[in-house]
């Protein structure tokens, strides 16, 4: 059996139907070591107020404990600690704090379910991925949108995802690749491990994974791997006419067709897809839009990860793909930078210009695609 996390992933790549075992005895003290060193150190504490410093100090100790309690099974999860995240729409997003020690073991599980998926995923999927991310899928979107024959776009959101996750599913799912009944029920604690809320009261949901969490990114991929990817690739794209394509970050997602018929009828069973799994969609955010180079007339543009996608023309005249930051999303930056200033104006000038310099290199590593020109400009002017 594989001991290593190359041996998983060879042995995970190779033999695409097996079920890998002996992963809960993975977690010993050196793997744990290891995954330490990339914990956030400076990151918000969990409930028992204790700090990765402070967990730090006798790191071995610690880690010895932690081991002992898996091996008898006596490891218990602790409760996450709720705090609401204002969002650039001005809603609350809840996010899921654990503590320091179910943070570090979160992370080695997620070391080892990545080990194990990673070669099944597919390149539709580019959320919570090594060396993939939201720029990546917007390339890939981008690129097949300019040279593909697509003339229809599916816009879909799903209500409350990381909330509405179906335990029973999700172990299910876990259960296709993973012949190890401790880990599947570690893993099972923490998405039954209660909530500590806002105002002190303890919640115990019965669906959902803490957004927030270490692991909760690998198992929502797993989740929607088994619930939209497959399922897209294996049987919608064999039953359209015409080319389709799905790209996929995190729970946003698009679907493009060559077909105004191929899209109806996707349209029409996405539902109750999703519905199959606990999976509701936003009928608010889910539609139907034409967007073919030849249709420039009404609505004819959509939003992904920050982006507007929409056709124009380039220097020379052709028809040409365009991205610009979404309306949105660039009134709530300048929103936050203006803020982020007011709050401190008090600094002396080479240190205020030092951290407004590394602001805008954040804003422009992300937004500085090509033809995004124009944003970036009113950004810089506006700010």
């Amino acid at each position: 059996m594989p001991t290593s996390l190359p041996g998983i992933a060879k042995k995970a790549a190779s033999q695409p139907g097996s079920r890998v075992r002996n992963l809960y005895g993975m977690l010993d003290e050196d793997f744990l070591k290891q995954c330490w060193r990339d914990i956030r150190k400076e990151a918000a504490a969990g409930v028992d107020q204790g700090s990765a410093q402070a967990y730090e100090q006798p790191l071995d100790e610690h880690l010895h404990r932690l081991v002992e309690r898996l091996k008898q099974k006596r490891y218990r999860a602790k409760l996450v600690r709720r705090h609401d995240s204002l969002q650039r729409d001005g809603t609350q997003r809840p996010l899921g704090i654990p503590a320091v020690e179910d943070k570090l073991l979160q992370l080695a599980v997620a070391r080892l379910l990545e080990a194990i998926y990673e070669p099944d995923c597919l390149r539709c999927s580019d959320g919570y991925r090594p060396q993939v991310g939201a720029l990546e899928a917007g390339d890939t979107l981008t690129i097949k949108l300019q040279f593909g024959r697509y003339a229809w776009v599916v816009e879909a959101d799903i209500k409350k995802f990381f909330d509405t996750i179906d335990h029973a599913w999700m172990v299910r799912m876990l259960a296709e690749r993973i012949d190890d009944g401790a880990l599947l029920r570690l893993i099972r604690k923490w998405l039954k491990a209660g909530v500590l809320d806002t105002d002190g009261t303890v919640l115990h949901p019965v669906t959902g994974a803490p957004q927030g969490g270490t692991v909760s990114p690998i198992l929502a991929n797993v989740f929607l791997h088994y619930a939209l990817d497959l399922w897209f690739e294996k049987v919608v794209k064999q039953h359209c006419r015409g080319e389709a394509c799905l790209i996929r970050y995190a729970d946003d997602f698009v679907c493009a067709f060559e077909n105004q018929a191929d899209a109806e009828r996707f349209d029409t069973v996405l539902g109750q897809r999703l519905e199959k799994f606990g999976l509701e969609l936003s009928g608010a955010k889910t539609r139907i839009i034409p967007f073919s180079r030849h249709r420039q007339a009404g609505k004819t543009s959509f939003e992904l990860l920050g982006f507007e996608f929409r056709w124009g023309k380039d220097r020379k005249g052709r028809d040409h793909l365009k991205r610009r930051t979404a309306r949105k999303k660039l009134r709530a930056s300048l929103q936050r930078f203006t803020g982020w200033c007011q709050e401190n104006r008090h600094l002396r000038l080479p240190v205020l210009f030092q951290r407004l310099n590394a602001k805008l290199r954040g804003y422009y590593k992300y937004d500085g695609v090509h033809g995004n020109a124009a944003s970036l400009k009113a950004f810089f002017n506006k700010a």
